[in-house]
């Protein structure tokens, strides 16, 4: 019987959103080989005595200086050939923060780390487009049925950005008005009763603060959410 040396690893793809520069995801520059210089999904090695939700929170500190407060795991990838050094499995988790939050710094095996526009993205190492690709699937299925969006927004917010949001993440054009009719009917939003002035002309829009605890209660009661 062949004795073989796995190793594990975990990865996370982590998505960020300003309505500026639309939906991004977060990448480093390895600064090792394999791949050295080219751009990566954060993640690495399991450590002895490390739970893979602890790896992943260590890696995304240590390479880019940001703590994930919505993660998920993703799915197990373990083809052979996916990494050139040995046969290592890895782990996924997608990941949702607010950009405004976190400034980025890379540290470790990184040499740097930057958000990308998820349209725009520079060739990836190992298979992590792949990963990406899986990630992106997930996360615009589940936007439909489960209220993740609020987590890439600011903690109070507009409507409109609420709205540019969810065409970002379908990719298509969504009706404003019947989708703010449907999003107030769910009755999830704290109307904070302050406005958000805009830029040039245009009437101010009335902030919004998304209330979870609310949602919950709603959901233990059989509401559904779907936009």
């Amino acid at each position: 019987m062949l004795q073989q040396n796995l190793s594990l690893t975990v990865d996370a793809v982590v998505f960020g959103y300003d309505a500026k520069d639309g939906l991004s995801v977060l990448l480093i520059k390895r600064l090792y080989e394999p791949f050295k210089g080219k751009w990566a999904i954060p993640g690495g090695f399991l450590l002895a005595g490390e739970s893979l939700e602890q790896a992943v929170e260590r890696e995304l500190k240590e390479e880019t200086g940001i703590k994930v407060n919505y993660l998920e795991q993703l799915y197990t990838y373990g083809n052979p050939d996916r990494d050139p050094r040995s046969h290592i499995v890895t782990v996924a988790y997608y990941g949702l923060i607010r950009r405004t939050k976190f400034e980025l710094y890379a540290s470790t095996d990184a040499e740097d780390a930057q958000w990308f526009n998820i349209n725009n993205l520079p060739k990836l190492a190992f298979d992590h487009q792949t990963i990406f690709d899986d990630a992106l699937a997930r996360l615009r299925g589940k936007i439909a049925y489960e209220p993740i969006g609020f987590e890439l927004l600011d903690e109070q917010f507009p409507l409109p950005d609420l709205h540019r949001l969810y065409e970002t993440l379908y990719g298509q054009k969504i009706d404003r008005r019947n989708f703010s009719k449907k999003i107030l009917q769910l009755d999830i939003l704290e109307d904070l009763n302050k406005f958000q002035a805009h830029e040039g002309r245009g009437r101010p829009s009335k902030l919004y603060k998304f209330n979870k605890a609310k949602y919950f209660a709603l959901k233990e009661k059989g509401m559904m959410f779907e936009v």
